[in-house]
Parts: structure tokens; C-alpha cells; sequence
């Protein structure tokens, strides 16, 4: 249990950098698609 803060700590840098990349993704691919047109969204 020597070490369990430093690997604690580490998990939840991790998961936040994680959390924090995917919410910044989803945010920029909202606002990108806003500015395409339909013929540059063939799934829609």
C-alpha cells in the first residue's frame, strides 16, 4: 500500500486527460458539422 496514492493518482489523471479529450471531440465535430453542407454529410 506504499504506492497506492501514486497509482491512484495516476488513474484518475488518466481518466480525466481521457474524459476531457472526448468531451473537446464531440464539441469540436458539433461545431464542424454545423458548417458542412449535405452534399459533405452522405449519411445524413
Amino acid at each position: 500500500m506504499e504506492h497506492a496514492s501514486f497509482i491512484f493518482g495516476s488513474w484518475i489523471i488518466t481518466a480525466v486527460s481521457v474524459g476531457a479529450y472526448a468531451i473537446w471531440v464531440l464539441r469540436r465535430g458539433r461545431e464542424l458539422a454545423k458548417q458542412a453542407t449535405r452534399e459533405e454529410m452522405p449519411w445524413t
